[in-house]
């Protein structure tokens, strides 16, 4: 586990953009936090650090569920999660389609693939200290998830 605290959003951004650097295969990555922690936020800064091209603005995709930026020979998927009621609902936006290596799978609101099991090879959980500045904790699973966590410095300023 690594932590670090954000005092801004073009913070946030720089860890996010520092981690896309680091990405050459398909990982799957977990948000969590309250609205308003930087989660979308942090995913702007890893589509920048990933290459996304500057003509796609990366939103929420609160009401979409899914965002798809093409990267190079990967693809960039912005999930957002909060909307799904049941684990049946994950067949229906075909999410089992985009669990190979040719994908950047990011997921706000992630609790639905918990229920079942999913494991992301990072998850990073966003709380806000007493100044409202970003704890950011990022933790690791397996071998894809370690190796990216050993690269990133973590020093944002």
């Amino acid at each position: 586990m690594k932590t670090i605290e954000s005092k801004s959003s073009d913070q946030t951004f720089k860890l996010g953009e520092q981690m896309g650097k680091e990405i050459s295969q398909g990982i799957s990555i977990a948000l969590q936090g309250e609205l308003g922690a930087g989660k979308t936020t942090f995913v702007q800064g890893l589509a920048k650090g990933l290459g996304v091209c500057g003509k796609y603005y990366i939103t929420s995709p609160t009401f979409n569920i899914i965002n798809e930026y093409p990267v190079h020979c990967l693809t960039l998927c912005h999930l957002d999660l909060y909307r799904l009621e049941s684990e049946d609902e994950l067949e229906d936006i075909g999410f089992d389609d985009l669990v190979d290596d040719t994908h950047i799978i990011v997921v706000e609101w992630p609790e639905i693939l918990k229920r079942i099991s999913f494991k992301f090879d990072i998850e990073i959980i966003f709380k806000f200290d007493e100044q409202y500045n970003r704890i950011i904790s990022i933790f690791a699973s397996g071998q894809a998830g370690s190796n990216l966590l050993s690269k990133l410095v973590l020093q944002i300023t």
